[in-house]
Formats: C-alpha cells, sequence, structure tokens
C-alpha cells in the first residue's frame, strides 16, 4: 500500500480533487448517503462505484433477478472458500456490482426485521439503534403505496408496493399454514412478523425500485454531488491514524483525492472489511502476513461473519399455474410479457418470491425463528433456468444463525477477492434448526389445502429421511440468501469495529456505513435495514459535521 507512506503534498500533487465526503460503494447504503449529505446544496460529496452505470434493461425489471444472479459485469460473482461444514464445497456468493449495489439484483422483498433485533442491539450499548428509533428511519425512507401509518411512510424515496394479483398456489399455501396455527399476516413490517401471506416488493408500477433509482435518480444533477463508476477503491490513504483521502483505479489510472471532513465506506459486508484490512487497519497478524504496514491495529475488522443460510425444498406441481409454466413457451412468455406492458403485473413485476412465512421451531423462541419463501417457479439453483416441468419452492432459513465465520484478504492486491468463510452450520443449534426446518416444510405440504396441488417432492426427495440424512442434505445443497452481514460490527468491546455512530475506533475521519456494521444478523432481508442504517448515519454525519464547524 504504497498510498499509505507517501508524504500528503505528493499525494494530493497528483489529484487536485477535494471533496467534504467521500462516499466508496454506490449499494443500498451508499446511494442514500450520497443522497442526503449532498441535499443542501453546500457539501461536496465524491460518490465512488467499482462497477458500471445501472443501465441494462435487465436490471429494472423484476424477473431479471434471473438475468443478473450470474452476470459477469453487474455482479461480483463470489464464491466462498471451501466450507468443511458443508462437504467441503465453494458456495456462491452473488454481490451486486454498479449503481444500486445488490439492490439492483436481489429479490426485492421488503422485510425490516423484528423489533426485538434492534432492541438487542441497543441492550449490547449501541444507544439510539433501539427499535422505536430505528422506526422512524424506516418510516423516512418508505413510500408505502398501502399509506403512511403509525409503522409506515409514504413520502419517502423507498416505493414498497403489494403484489397486485392473488396467485393459486400461494393461496393454498397460506390456507395450508393456517392449518398448522400460522395466523395470515398481511404486514411483516408492523412490529409483529409471525405469520403467513404476501411480501411487498420494493417496485412502483411493475419496476425494480433499487436504491439508485429511489435515491441517485433524483440528486444525479447536484452541482455538489459527483459520482463515478467504474472506480475501483484500491486503499484509504492516512496520515498516521487520520484519513485524507482515498485512491482509486479508473480508466487504468491510480487517481487521488482528499476529504475535508469524512471518508464513509459502504461496501458491503464482504469489500468494507477488506478495504480497512488493505488499508493497514485490521488484525495486525493478518495485515503483516499479507505485507501491509500495520497503521492502527483492530482486530474486529472481517470476523464475526454472518449470513442466512437457504434450503430449498422443491416439489412438483399437478397443475399448469407456476411461473416454470409460463416461461416454458414463446406463447406463455409474450403473455406474461403483454401483462407486464398493459399493468405492470404477473410474473415479470413480481420476480421469484411472492410470499413468505415467519413461524417459530426452536425450544425456548421466543419470536419466529425460521423464515420461508415460497416461489411458484423452480430451478436447480436460485436464478439458474426453470425446470421443464410444474414445480414451486419453499426455501427456508434460520433467522438468527450462531455460526460466524470471517472475510480476510488473500494479498495486498485489491483485485482479488478476499477469503470468505461462513461457516454455515458449525454451531450445534444451527444444525439442529436446518433439521427441523425441513421437517417443517414438509408438514406443510403435507396440509389438506396443498394435497390437490402438490404431487411430488424432488429435492430433498423421498429418500431423506432421517434427521443424519436431512442434515446431509443441508450441508450438500445449502446455499446464501444473500445476506451477509457483521464484519465492521459496532459495539465496544474488544472485536467491534466501530462506535454506535458508525466512526471507526481509534481512526478519525473514517466511518462504516452498510450491514457489516450489525452486530448481529437482523431477522429478514437486509436490503430494507441497509437503506435505514443509511438513513440514520446520514443524520449522525450531518450532525456531527454541524459540531465541528461551530467549534471550530
Amino acid at each position: 500500500m504504497s498510498a499509505l507512506a507517501l508524504p500528503r503534498a505528493q499525494r494530493m500533487a497528483s489529484s487536485g480533487s477535494c471533496f467534504d465526503y467521500i462516499v466508496i460503494g454506490a449499494g443500498s447504503s451508499g446511494c442514500v448517503l450520497a443522497n442526503r449529505l449532498s441535499a443542501d446544496g453546500q457539501a461536496k460529496v465524491l460518490l465512488l462505484e467499482a462497477g458500471p452505470k445501472d443501465n441494462y434493461i435487465w436490471i429494472h425489471i423484476p424477473i431479471g433477478y434471473g438475468k443478473t444472479m450470474f452476470h459477469k459485469t453487474y455482479n461480483w460473482g463470489f464464491y466462498t472458500d471451501p466450507e468443511e461444514s458443508m462437504h467441503g464445497r465453494k458456495i456462491y456468493w452473488p454481490r451486486g456490482r454498479g449503481l444500486g449495489g445488490s439492490s439492483s439484483i436481489n429479490g426485492l422483498i421488503y422485510v425490516r426485521g423484528q423489533p426485538e433485533d434492534y432492541n438487542s442491539w441497543a441492550q449490547l450499548g449501541n444507544f439510539g439503534w433501539d427499535w422505536a428509533s430505528v422506526l422512524l428511519y424506516f418510516k423516512k425512507s418508505e413510500h408505502n403505496t398501502r399509506g403512511g401509518s403509525d409503522t409506515h411512510g409514504d413520502s419517502g424515496p423507498l416505493w414498497c408496493s403489494d403484489i397486485q394479483d392473488k396467485d393459486e398456489l400461494m393461496e393454498a399455501i397460506i390456507r395450508g399454514a393456517r392449518e398448522l396455527g400460522v395466523p395470515r399476516n398481511d404486514d411483516f413490517n408492523s412490529g409483529k412478523q409471525e405469520g403467513v401471506g404476501y411480501y411487498q416488493l420494493f417496485t412502483r408500477r411493475g419496476w425494480r425500485v433499487s436504491a439508485s433509482v429511489a435515491y441517485l435518480k433524483p440528486a444525479r444533477n447536484r452541482l455538489n454531488l459527483r459520482i463515478e463508476t467504474d472506480a475501483h477503491v484500491t486503499g484509504l490513504l492516512l496520515e498516521g491514524r487520520r484519513v485524507v483521502g482515498v485512491r482509486y483505479m479508473q480508466g487504468g489510472e491510480l487517481r487521488d483525492v482528499s476529504i475535508n471532513r469524512e471518508v464513509i465506506v459502504s461496501a458491503g459486508a464482504l469489500q468494507s472489511p477488506q478495504l480497512l484490512q488493505l488499508s493497514g487497519i485490521g488484525p495486525g497478524d493478518l495485515l503483516k502476513r499479507n505485507g501491509i504496514n500495520v497503521v492502527h491495529e483492530l482486530p474486529g475488522v472481517g470476523e464475526n461473519l454472518q449470513d442466512h443460510l437457504q434450503l430449498r425444498l422443491m416439489f412438483r406441481v399437478s397443475r399448469p399455474i407456476t411461473t416454470n409454466d409460463d416461461l416454458r413457451t414463446i406463447w406463455g412468455k409474450a403473455r406474461v410479457g403483454l401483462k407486464w406492458l398493459a399493468k405492470g403485473t404477473g410474473p415479470l413485476g413480481v420476480g421469484i418470491n411472492q410470499g413468505g412465512l415467519f413461524t417459530k421451531i426452536l425450544p425456548g423462541s421466543e419470536t419466529p425463528d425460521i423464515q420461508f419463501h415460497f416461489s411458484t417457479l423452480s430451478a436447480e439453483l436460485a436464478g439458474a433456468k426453470p425446470h421443464d416441468w410444474s414445480g414451486c419452492t419453499f426455501s427456508v432459513c434460520q433467522l438468527r444463525p450462531e455460526s460466524r465465520g470471517y472475510v480476510r484478504i488473500r494479498s495486498a492486491d485489491p483485485m482479488e477477492p478476499p477469503s470468505m468463510r461462513p461457516n454455515y452450520l458449525s454451531a450445534e443449534k444451527d444444525r439442529i434448526c436446518a433439521v427441523e426446518s425441513v421437517k417443517y416444510a414438509r408438514r406443510l405440504a403435507a396440509t389438506e389445502a396443498l394435497k390437490p396441488y402438490l404431487i411430488g417432492e424432488y429435492k430433498p426427495g423421498d429418500l431423506v429421511r432421517s434427521d443424519d440424512e436431512i442434515l446431509d442434505f443441508a450441508r450438500g445443497y445449502g446455499a446464501t440468501i444473500f445476506h451477509p452481514s457483521g464484519t465492521c460490527k459496532m459495539g465496544s468491546d474488544r472485536m467491534a469495529v466501530t462506535d454506535s455512530r458508525l466512526r471507526v475506533h481509534g481512526v478519525s475521519g473514517l466511518r462504516i456505513v452498510d450491514c457489516s456494521i450489525m452486530p448481529t444478523l437482523v431477522s429478514g432481508n437486509t436490503h430494507a435495514p441497509a437503506v435505514m442504517i443509511a438513513e440514520k448515519a446520514s443524520d449522525m454525519i450531518i450532525e456531527d459535521g454541524r459540531e465541528r464547524a461551530f467549534t471550530a
């Protein structure tokens, strides 16, 4: 990291650019920050994104999820290290690359998590992160098509819409869940998560509303906001333990930019810790092994990795009513295309998952501990080509896994992906939950409501019956549901990376704002929480800036 060793005068001579704030990463959090920090028209803000602009049409059509899942340009296409607890498999970890980040390629599901998630953050000493406090920012971000209420907003930039068409198979799933004692829930985000029902989606009239669409599009013509794409940040520029700028690669050239106030890292739970480690901030032994000068030893950088492991049960369906059937023929594709063009509805406007279920299956759980994503589609891999038979998928995950992993650089090369080890199913509780969640899915599939629809279990299949066989299935086929978090957690203990205002411990001029700051993974999908985190952080950053100006 030669940038760390250069005198300031020499570094800045190569650039000539200076901003009040530099935001690294234009994903779910970075887009929010770029908008909010530039809103007063005064602060000069630079947003750096390693990927391209979000011009690809399939980013904006919800079913385009299948087109972007393995895209070489708009997806980083990471893989974990071989997971010993998962039969030595390298597990594919898609992450969004380009404006909008993962919000441009995700499943569009609107879930906040449970109030208890955030109350536990506050109980760990993170003042201001309790449910009542964060609810204000969920509401601020939200434009819910149902209108405003005590728990929802109707004037924010992030559109949240109902699925307009009720699906025959999804209605049967809801009836089946009620046979098992699960109540119908038409709002998983009211503070009461338990139940079964349709998800709301981050869509507007059938189009995806990514963080880029919601936050960058309205702000991109501001004179005080500069957005640079294809700009891969290679390191932070420091004077001692003070961040003074950023170095990035663009068009084959290294460029340096300086700051007046702060650098905010919003590169996500995988690349935020990687960037800190490359810049000499992290576990000392790791940095030394990779030839990096230790600027500030912070052992928690890259540790505490958490993710939701999904187990996908697939069933053959007795009637041609699934998305597999819609997409099987040219005429079927034409019908769904015309429906989307006319009304913004149908499979093209929904994407993959129509509904969900949250319930308790583990002894001692006071709130739901598993989540289902129900899809009227089946494929060998999430986002892959649908099967040529009528099929559906029950995807289930444990909401609060106890397994912990890490993200660590492999070398001092900023272009080399880091080592990623989630250590799925390494905790006994997680193994128990995996087995019990599959059993629960099978009980649901066997309900009277679903008997006329489900005619065979394709995967795991009838040969997988015992607890050991089910666990073996989980190890052999379990995959990410795309929620890595926790690798730069906030707190005050030895392994914490930021304080409750998201300032990096021991380093001035540097904050982290993305899912990596979560001390524990939220009970659900992570896009809405990532937006909330950035909304709250924006207010804190602006408040701190005013305080500095007042005392200067």
